[in-house]
């Protein structure tokens, strides 16, 4: 991270969205959208591994409006410029 800006993800470099983690927050929110399904699968449904994947995408889903705000210089198209 080269500036305190508050940002907790790092703008992708081509595309649309988020890069990976800068700070130890976007760190946990990658954290519970792998982890908190994951966990859920294995307790509450171990005989079926097909809903973690439903799982993740809702919980990815509900966080992408967190992810957008704290992503460095927000969501939008990037070509590699």
């Amino acid at each position: 991270m080269t500036e305190n800006d508050g940002a907790w993800f790092a703008a992708r470099r081509f595309g649309y969205g988020a890069g990976l983690p800068v700070a130890w927050q976007g760190w946990v929110v990658l954290a519970i959208i792998v982890g908190l399904p994951l966990g859920l699968s294995w307790l509450v449904l171990p005989d079926r591994p097909s809903y973690f994947s439903v799982m993740v995408i809702g919980i990815t889903v509900l966080c992408m409006p967190l992810i957008a705000i704290k992503t460095r210089g927000g969501w939008k198209w990037r070509s590699g410029k």
